[in-house]
């Protein structure tokens, strides 16, 4: 290792004339008995870890880097086996992972039937609350918390949110309710994007220290009580003095705006100055009532790539923890699915004015970096808050323009009322885009699009479609932003084919299906990635069997290409057999029955469904995944052998 990465790395590189801590701690309990100096060391060795571990299996690096400290001060005070600590979204857990799970369990991180990525509750005693999606850990913790007082039980709760999180709907909902109830419960606000200047941030350190201070709190109590005592104004003299302690409070700190949903605040202190950390947090397990402690830290800290670059290493694949480069290998393509869009989406804004972009906290993720570059004006990043990002796009079609919203499959499971009541109900022209639609791999089952095309379908007045490849995502993408109504287009993590993109773009036809190849008695309806899987399990069969099969990419979920499915059974065929990378359950398959049954066609035919079962599919390469649940190409191969048979 370079001498310059050893002199510059800060907390990634330690001493190795220090015995380890690590490798010695069995259970959390034990970070009770450290002293502040082997806290300080254990930091270190866990950014050790956690570079090391992500860098051979990708995650979330930069979120958990940045709360080391803010992990072992939590473990300090708090008992995880009585205490449930909630770790909003789950991108900060690593280093508690490390601590309640093993460093040899993390070793299988992400890894297929390995360590999730995320807490998951039954994955070990310390996981209290399952979570993926941003935003829940306040309702989480209140819902606990609550639990708690019905069952006479006297633990206490933790909330652990940050990292963006704090710009969802539901993270506000949960303080309105916490603050009403009243209940013992601490918020920690993980500020990891926020600047605070060295003189500013110690003197509110201080202060905040002195606010949670129960000597303090008994004094103010003392106070308020003489003040009533004084006739006919010593209630303006209650108000007058709450009124100053508000003002200085607001002065120094943000804590305005959370003491105005009841909760003491305490804040901001130094995410990275473990004594000071593990001061504030022995105060703040005695006092009751709902508490938030507002923690600012870096993203990143200690690996000077992340620090540099925590976009970039937020979620992040496979990388040399030397240099922080991803091999050449696995460096992205500028063919993906992502990029593909983002590309697209700049030539059509080029002819159309009115075509605008949305996105939710993902504008690198979902390809519009370049988009947002060329375009300012017109494209929009919301934060993490889809059902905002939906509305907000019904408002922008109403007055004329072209809202294309870009998120996650997963993601948009959020907002399926705003879709359903804001954008398809009134027939707005709003296209969405669904990256990530389908199995995504080491994210696992929080973060798969499993059931968009099920979901979807349902909905009157909506187009769907799934492409195949590349140039057909550049050509749905013409068709939806040129449509009177709302449509969504789903498309696979990762690489296409690799075919080349059209240099004038076209427009599909509405509801019309692609036939690949004629078949006599047996057929393949695949739709979006499973296409190509199954053109060349049609082949590998064919080879060996001489049967001459049939293969319809159909593109639509909704229209479907009705015309193309009638077309089938009239002109022979008997045997079909149905893929998508979908919940089976309402999925294309499902709408394919639904129709053949309407249309009386059943009669004398075999179907063979193949999809994502009814359940949740674990984390793992997507190769692995698709073996597992039988939707990869051997399976096709294996399923139409069967389908030919007697």
């Amino acid at each position: 290792m370079s001498e310059a990465l050893d002199r510059d790395s800060g907390d990634y590189l330690m001493s190795q004339t220090h015995a380890s801590i690590i490798d010695h701690i069995a259970d959390p309990a034990q970070i009770r008995d450290l002293q502040p100096s082997e806290l300080e060391q254990l930091a270190k060795e866990l950014r050790r870890e956690i570079v090391a571990t992500v860098s051979r299996t990708g995650g979330h690096l930069a979120p958990s880097l940045g709360v080391v400290e803010l992990t072992l001060a939590l473990l300090h005070t708090y008992d995880p086996a009585q205490d449930p600590i909630i770790w909003d979204v789950g991108h900060q857990s690593y280093a508690y992972k490390i601590l309640t799970q093993g460093l040899e369990a993390f070793q299988t991180l992400r890894q297929f039937q390995g360590m999730s990525g995320f807490p998951r509750l039954g994955e070990s005693r310390f996981d209290h609350f399952g979570v993926g999606h941003s935003s829940t850990s306040i309702s989480a913790a209140l819902g606990m918390a609550v639990a708690r007082d019905l069952q006479n039980e006297s633990n206490k709760v933790v909330a652990v949110i940050g990292d963006g999180s704090m710009t969802a709907g539901q993270a506000y909902e949960g303080l309105n309710q916490a603050g009403d109830l009243d209940r013992d419960m601490v918020v920690v606000l993980n500020d990891n994007e926020m600047s605070i200047s060295q003189n500013v941030g110690a003197l509110s350190s201080f202060f905040s220290r002195a606010l949670a201070d129960r000597r303090y709190l008994r004094f103010k109590e003392d106070i308020k009580a003489k003040l009533l005592q004084v006739p006919r104004i010593g209630q303006d003299l209650v108000n007058y003095a709450r009124r100053s302690e508000e003002s200085l409070k607001n002065l120094f700190t943000p804590g305005m705006l959370f003491e105005a949903f009841k909760f003491t605040y305490v804040g901001p202190i130094n995410g990275h100055n473990l004594r000071q950390l593990t001061n504030v947090f022995d105060q703040v397990r005695s006092l009751h009532g709902p508490v938030l402690v507002h923690v600012v830290t870096v993203k990143g800290k200690g690996y000077p790539p992340a620090e540099s670059n925590p976009t970039h290493f937020h979620g992040v694949g496979c990388f040399e923890p030397e240099t922080g480069e991803a091999p050449p290998k696995s460096r992205t393509s500028p063919g993906d699915y992502s990029s593909v869009f983002g590309r697209s989406m700049c030539a059509l804004a080029k002819e159309d004015g009115r075509i605008v972009a949305i996105s939710a906290a993902m504008p690198e993720g979902t390809g519009l970096g370049e988009f947002k570059a060329a375009y300012p004006d017109r494209f929009f990043d919301v934060g993490i808050c889809e059902q905002h990002a939906v509305t907000f796009a019904a408002g922008l079609a109403s007055k004329g323009l072209k809202p294309v919203v870009a998120i996650y499959s997963t993601f948009l499971q959020r907002a399926i009322d705003q879709i359903i009541h804001d954008v398809c109900l009134q027939n707005l022209p709003v296209t969405f885009c669904l990256d990530r639609g389908g199995l995504v791999g080491e994210d696992g089952p929080t973060h798969h699009g499993a059931f968009d095309l099920s979901y979807l379908r349902s909905i009157p007045n909506m187009t769907l479609m799934a492409p195949k490849d590349e140039p057909e995502l550049q050509a749905m993408l013409a068709l939806a932003t040129n449509l009177s109504g709302p449509a969504a287009i789903r498309y696979p993590r990762g690489m296409g084919p690799g075919h080349e993109l059209a240099d004038q773009v076209h427009p599909i036809s509405c509801g019309q299906a692609e036939i690949l190849r004629e078949g006599e008695e047996t057929a393949v309806l695949a739709i979006g990635s499973r296409v190509y899987p199954a053109l060349r399990a049609v082949q590998e069969i064919e080879g060996r069997t001489g049967a001459q099969i049939g293969l319809v990419n159909a593109r639509f979920v909704k229209p479907l290409p009705r015309d193309t499915l009638r077309s089938l059974i009239h002109n022979g065929i008997s045997k079909l057999l149905v893929v998508e990378e979908n919940a089976l359950a309402g999925g294309f398959g499902s709408a394919v029955l639904e129709f053949l049954a309407d249309q009386d066609l059943l009669s004398g035919l075999r179907i063979k469904r193949l999809g994502l079962p009814d359940a949740f599919v674990g984390h793992g390469p997507c190769a692995t995944l698709r073996r597992e649940v039988g939707i990869d190409q051997d399976h096709i191969a294996r399923a139409l052998e069967a389908l030919l048979g007697p």
